[in-house]
């Protein structure tokens, strides 16, 4: 689908234009693949990585420079996961939630901040990896997936009781609650994404110089706290799947 918007003046000269929805397409086999969407998504892993060795190659006593800006992120983000699964469930997560958090703030503000029009494709443009429905979608049920696993690998079968508990009656419900977990996780974080780099895009196209500053740095703060939302939702479905409805919240 082609979406296109544009302010015109009485059909003398276009004022602001802006596509979306056009994607570089790429043929493997007999599926089509978002070859913007994959090049952007190897960029970032690449930041990560390259990041990740950088900060692990001379480690010192005293951090400083990559290393401490690492060890940082990586307080953060077992804060983060302690405070979802508590002190005896987080130590095994805190990889998960680390990379969903990571990759989504890096392909964030990678899309808020590098000029990805400069790189011409013969169609479509590249942008933040989260800036298309299938990334986000794809992360969301990566999410499923691993609160599934964490229920049967701690409760085994058992686990399918959680669904008529405390009444069978509420079965139709906590089944919808599991359809609709994923698709609020990747529709939230894919919608406020897509809104932000539209908004950033039409001020630029309509006042170019300093006014649309303000707004790219509101975004930059949207981007982070996405991430946040996204990353801390995770690990509470987790911990959810961990202890059960009717048990009580974290231990600390």
């Amino acid at each position: 689908m082609e979406i296109l918007n544009s302010l015109t003046y009485p059909n003398l000269f276009t004022l602001a234009e802006l596509e979306v929805g056009e994607h570089f397409l790429w043929k493997i086999g007999n599926y089509t693949v978002h070859g913007q969407v994959f090049l952007a998504s190897w960029l970032v892993m690449g930041v990560l990585i390259i990041a990740s060795l950088a900060a692990t190659q001379n480690i010192q006593r005293i951090p400083s420079g990559i290393q401490n800006f690492m060890e940082y992120a990586l307080e953060f983000i077992r804060d983060l996961a302690k405070n979802q699964l508590g002190e005896k469930e987080y130590r095994p997560w805190v990889p998960f939630i680390g990379t969903l958090f990571l990759f989504i703030f890096v392909s964030n503000w990678g899309g808020a901040l590098i000029p990805w029009k400069l790189l011409k494709l013969p169609s479509g443009e590249i942008a933040a990896p989260t800036n298309d429905i299938n990334t986000t979608v794809a992360l969301a049920l990566l999410t499923s997936l691993a609160y599934f696993y964490a229920g049967l690998s701690k409760k085994g079968l058992g686990y399918f009781k959680r669904y008529i508990e405390p009444t069978p009656v509420l079965l139709p419900i906590a089944i919808l609650e599991d359809f609709t977990k994923p698709l609020s996780l990747s529709f939230r974080l894919f919608g406020n994404i897509v809104a932000d780099e539209l908004v950033v895009a039409v001020f630029v196209l309509l006042v170019p110089l300093f006014v649309p500053l303000p707004v790219m740095a509101l975004g930059l703060f949207t981007s982070a706290i996405q991430a946040l939302i996204f990353a801390t939702l995770a690990g509470a479905y987790i911990h959810e799947a961990l202890e059960g409805h009717g048990e009580e919240g974290h231990e600390e």
